[in-house]
């Protein structure tokens, strides 16, 4: 890597750093507590060499050192005294340990909280092609592992700078305090030491990159798994799974133990250099001794043997880092995500609903094809338009782009003469109710999954209607709470036909005036289809709707049928009369006829 590239790397990091340490600032006066507890740690660490000085002294001059004694504490002798001050440096660096600790604690929470809760808030906001580009498993890992890493750089890190940088600090004042002639011998290696450091740290902020990436898969294959644990087991796929989650944790395993071997070589080389430091002082203390007495020699000694572990935690501080900033690197990535765009200012109280859309083309980001082609049709309020074609043709895209799930360059969507994207996006979705295919519940009772969000606080008679609207209150009559009865991730405990109701009911309670059904019955068996079919009748009366259909049986009624083909409307009429021109229409639907006969 050249000067420059290193340089810019270095710049970066520190900036990924401050920022990190920014949300540390709601924190700063526990923090402080933590400092000075770590302060209080630290200016123990020369007491206890000050104590072997006097004791050694004492054995060897017991009068000298009685009038120390005396003086120190008092007119304890020294043989009390030597075991009193060590009982009150172990009571002083233990508070100092518990402040600095504890505290630093509440931070490290505080943070770990902070951040996940924006990652979070950050999810909510941004558009759908962001969870397009990106896997689950990585999304999750991020909140959970990156998280961890970061507060790992933010708070341990800082513990291990101040309590063992403090600590370093006292232990060279009091050194140079002894003989600074000595010190200045050990100080001499601490150049050595931060090259050491510089090599090591980009050697840790690359591997635990890598770590992240490693840990995001496990997470997916573990999601992916878990989610679909049916498909597993009806297909026979639990080898293929055991293997691919296998070979995701081999993986990060191998990561983890790079970086582990990486620290294993880097700590004992600084030892060693540190040690031979050591060794440099042992002789230079028994060559230059001069006039010092046994108990300087042995106080110098012991606060010297003292300074290897807080500089090797130092050394080993910049591994736990790096690791952090690599986190924090795909955490702001995200946080600095442009959220959906909302530049919309119109709001209507209630909208009544037409339809109008004039050329609209899409293409998704990225993708070299536009999916959707000059695309023009008009819906009046309380018509219900059904959009049909083979799988691919770009009927659910199309869907889409009414709520303004994805952003759309060409071509105009006004819903009554307003373009959707001049309304402000939370009143133009609050207009519009959507029923997919793939229903989304949650693991809460029944009656908060019919009002959720927006229509959470529903009067229970209200809840009740619209179950009853979408002939889910039969089932959920049965069920052993009724309304309150918890139904499980994604309604697990529920039948297919039973959570497409529930998800009906929920349009329904949102008395929406445009009502977005994507293939909304394909998951119902005859009898339960019948039913919804009654009542989408009911629901649809009065209320715009836009039908995308694979059984042709259910949009018969509907006032205008679009068939779509290769993101083009190639047909367009009623049921009646797109079977009597006998063209796409009519084929799909003898093609259906036939396969269902």
């Amino acid at each position: 890597m050249s000067t420059t590239g290193a340089e810019t790397k270095t710049a970066s990091s520190l900036k990924i750093y401050l920022r990190l340490l920014g949300y540390v600032r709601p924190y700063i006066g526990t923090f402080a507590v933590s400092i000075l507890g770590f302060i209080i740690f630290a200016s123990s660490q020369p007491m206890l060499a000050a104590v072997m000085k006097y004791f050694v002294d004492g054995l060897t001059d017991p009068a000298a050192a009685l009038d120390v004694g005396v003086a120190l504490v008092d007119g304890v002798a020294l043989m009390k005294a030597v075991p009193l001050m060590i009982v009150l440096i172990a009571l002083w660096q233990g508070l100092g340990s518990y402040l600095g600790n504890y505290f630093l604690a509440k931070v490290s929470l505080g943070l770990v909280h902070d951040l996940r809760v924006r990652l979070f808030d950050s999810l909510l906001r941004l558009p759908n092609r962001y969870y397009d580009a990106h896997n689950t498993g990585h999304l999750i890992s991020r909140i959970t592992f990156n998280v961890t890493m970061v507060t790992g750089a933010a708070t341990d890190a800082i513990k291990i700078v101040f309590r063992e940088g403090l600590t370093a600090i006292f232990l060279v004042i009091y050194l140079l305090w002894m003989n600074a002639k000595l010190t200045l011998v050990m100080v001499a290696v601490l150049p050595v030491i931060g090259v050491l450091v510089n090599i090591a740290s980009r050697k840790f902020r690359k591997q635990a990159k890598k770590i992240q990436v490693a840990m995001g898969d496990v997470t997916h294959v573990a999601s992916e798994t878990i989610q679909g644990y049916r498909v597993v087991r009806s297909f026979g796929g639990e080898a293929y799974e055991s293997g691919r989650f296998a070979a995701a944790s081999a993986n990060n395993t191998r990561k983890q133990l790079r970086m582990v071997r990486t620290n294993a070589i880097f700590t004992p080389s600084l030892q060693l250099v540190t040690y031979a430091a050591m060794a440099v002082v042992l002789f230079l203390v028994l060559l230059l001794r001069g006039d010092s007495s046994a108990g300087d020699l042995v106080a110098y000694i012991t606060a010297a043997g003292l300074l290897p572990k807080p500089i090797r935690q130092l050394s080993e501080v910049s591994s736990t880092i790096q690791r952090g900033v690599a986190g924090a690197e795909s955490i702001f990535e995200q946080l600095d995500e442009v959220p959906e765009v909302d530049d919309g200012t119109v709001e209507r109280e209630r909208v009544e609903g037409r339809i109008k859309v004039r050329g609209l083309a899409f293409r998704y980001p990225g993708a070299e094809r536009p999916v959707l082609h000059d695309i023009a049709f008009d819906v009046a309020p309380g018509q219900m338009v059904a959009l049909v074609g083979r799988s691919g043709s770009g009927k659910t895209t199309l869907a889409n782009l009414i709520p303004r799930f994805y952003h759309y360059e060409d071509g105009q969507i006004l819903i009554d003469g307003v373009e959707a994207r001049a309304y402000r996006l939370r009143n133009l979705r609050r207009h519009i109710a959507l029923v997919t295919q793939q229903v989304t519940l949650f693991n809460d009772t029944v009656a908060n999954n019919i009002a959720y969000g927006d229509l959470a606080g529903a009067p229970r008679a209200a809840i009740e209607a619209a179950a009853e609207a979408a002939y889910a209150k039969e089932f959920i009559d049965r069920l052993p709470q009724g309304f309150d009865t918890e139904i499980g991730e994604n309604g697990v405990t529920l039948s297919g036909g039973q959570r497409q109701r529930l998800a009906i009911a929920r349009a329904l309670l949102k008395d929406a005036p445009i009502l977005i059904l994507d293939e909304a019955t394909s998951a119902l068996d005859t009898e339960s289809e019948r039913h919804i079919q009654g009542a989408l009748d009911h629901a649809t009366a009065g209320r715009t709707t836009l039908v995308i259909a694979h059984r042709l049986s259910t949009i018969e009624k509907a006032d205008l049928i679009l068939v779509m083909d290769q993101g083009r409307i190639v047909e367009r009429g009623t049921h009646a009369g797109l079977l009597a021109a006998g063209g796409a229409y009519a084929r799909l639907h003898a093609m259906q006829f036939r396969d269902e006969g």
